[in-house]
């Protein structure tokens, strides 16, 4: 049986943990898993969630999560490296689980890429696409009270519905959990057209309805004015050069005669942006920020890319240790923080209702 490789603990490079009790509010545990760099965690930390365990194989990933969440581990708490190779048993014992499961083989722009170069998609991608099915022998093994799994839109309509069926079949029939799912777009919260599949279980009826989840009006909806930094504060760099300026307005030009709809994405402060890709750090061509300085467009920087995702915002700092390439990759594969956050704090009642019954449970058999 493989080891798990533990990132905090005693025999590695240390880090503070503050410990727990009842006083810390803390009153469940979940685990992260296929974690990036923490959106889902947070999330969930701020319902009362201790987190007893990480699944992240990126290095890059892993080092913005360790440094973000440094001395806030509890006693115990592991961080998995590639989760393939681990057995279920080897998870720690956990009330909820919470999954971004990889969506590129799922995605639109994933999908037709994986076709262009012949490769497989969906469930027959075998270092992304089944790794569904790595959850689902987790939550067969653990049974926890409840699970939050995101994906892309796509995955609805993926391969004609046919994953989406297996998904649901899995699930609802196989495990017995009880299911909802609900696509949301993240524009709501953030000025950011992003639309995801949310799919919440719970391991019995706990009263669970997607009504409970608090979006917020469209009058209120955010422009990018909110998340980004003022002109004389923007380094250069970020300013594209004469010269890839120029070639994206020939690309979109070429593809508008053709009719089709590629091409770049720029937008000013009172707009909202395209859907924020780890494709970004090639050119910026999705999201391109008008200037008054400077004839080119900008990209946005890392950031500005952090509170487009909601990681930071007035009541946190997001640190950010790797390099813009690497900064740009994790923000465009990571969840929007705030989304999660109306997902989990509408599951919370449910949750709690469920916890406790197993705690009532125990108790009672404790006491016979």
């Amino acid at each position: 049986m493989p080891a798990l490789k533990v990132i905090y603990g005693e025999n590695v490079r240390a880090t503070k943990s503050r410990g727990f009790s009842e006083t810390d509010g803390k009153w469940f545990d979940f685990v992260d898993l296929f974690a990036g760099i923490g959106g889902m965690r947070l999330a969930f930390d701020s319902i009362g969630g201790r987190c007893v365990a990480t699944a992240e194989w990126n290095k890059y990933a892993r080092m913005t999560y360790e440094e973000n969440f440094r001395g806030e581990n509890p006693p115990g708490h592991v961080f998995i490296g590639d989760i393939q190779p681990v057995q279920p048993a080897d998870i720690p014992r956990h009330d909820v689980l919470v999954a971004g499961f990889p969506c590129q083989p799922f995605s639109i722009a994933g999908v037709s890429k994986k076709n262009a170069l012949g490769r497989p998609h969906g469930f027959d991608c075998h270092e992304q696409g089944n790794l569904f099915f790595k959850i689902r022998d987790i939550l067969a093994h653990h049974r926890p009270a409840a699970f939050l799994l995101e994906n892309v839109k796509n995955l609805e309509r993926h391969d004609k519905g046919r994953t989406f069926a297996v998904i649901r079949d899995t699930l609802e029939n196989k495990l017995n959990y009880r299911i909802r799912h609900i696509v949301l777009d993240a524009q709501r919260w953030v000025p950011q057209h992003r639309e995801r599949v949310f799919i919440i279980g719970f391991r019995e009826d706990a009263g669970f309805d997607l009504g409970r989840i608090r979006i917020p009006a469209k009058e209120t909806k955010p422009t990018l004015k909110d998340i980004l930094e003022p002109e004389h504060r923007v380094p250069e760099k970020y300013t594209l050069t004469k010269h890839l300026w120029g070639y994206l307005q020939d690309y979109a030009r070429k593809h508008a005669a053709k009719g089709n709809g590629f091409g770049f994405g720029l937008v000013g402060p009172d707009d909202i942006s395209r859907t924020l890709s780890a494709r970004y750090f090639k050119d910026g061509s999705e999201i391109l920020i008008r200037q008054t300085r400077a004839a080119q467009p900008r990209r946005l920087m890392p950031k500005e890319c952090a509170r487009l995702m909601g990681f930071e915002d007035r009541t946190r700092e997001w640190i950010i240790p790797v390099s813009d390439t690497q900064a740009y990759k994790q923000f465009g594969n990571a969840v929007v923080v705030p989304v999660v956050k109306a997902v989990a704090e509408a599951m919370k009642e449910s949750i709690s209702r469920l916890v406790a019954d197993v705690s009532a449970g125990q108790k009672l058999a404790a006491a016979g």
